[in-house]
């Protein structure tokens, strides 16, 4: 079955989640600086083969009302010129809220003794869009895309 890579697109940092392999949980990997764009590819594209992902769903962030915003339209162009570059399906999904569900998550994590970076947050965000997505889709037995 493939697996599904997540990407939450920010300024400085892009976070990166993948799903196991029944698509049924999100996990952080990690995250990569942003460079250039074709650096960022380049580096996406090598994290879709070493994690065998045959989707890349890229958080989408909308404005608290729904609307497709400045910030939603630079990840959009960043989407589009990502999915040229990939050899598999980009699709963008809503983003609401991710970033303050995955400090909310790290946060419990720090009272138990752990701590976090930023860059752990950017991966987590990435998990907690990836969650959504998977949970959104009950992919049928033995569908494969």
């Amino acid at each position: 079955m493939m697996r599904v890579l997540a990407l939450d697109v920010g300024e400085r940092r892009v976070g990166v989640a993948v799903s196991d392999p029944t698509r049924t949980v999100a996990r952080p990997v990690g995250t990569l600086e942003r460079g250039f764009r074709a650096a960022d590819f380049a580096a996406i594209a090598d994290l879709v083969a070493e994690h065998d992902a045959g989707l890349v769903v890229v958080g989408r962030p909308l404005t608290l009302r729904g609307e497709v915003g400045p910030q939603a339209r630079q990840v959009e162009r960043y989407a589009q010129a990502l999915a040229e570059s990939l050899p598999v399906p980009v699709q963008l999904w809503d983003e609401r809220y991710s970033t303050a569900t995955a400090e909310e998550v790290l946060r419990r994590m720090r009272k138990k003794g752990k701590r976090r970076g930023q860059g752990e947050v950017d991966a987590v965000a990435a998990a907690v869009i990836l969650q959504g997505f998977l949970d959104s889709h009950a992919w049928e037995e033995g569908e494969d895309g």
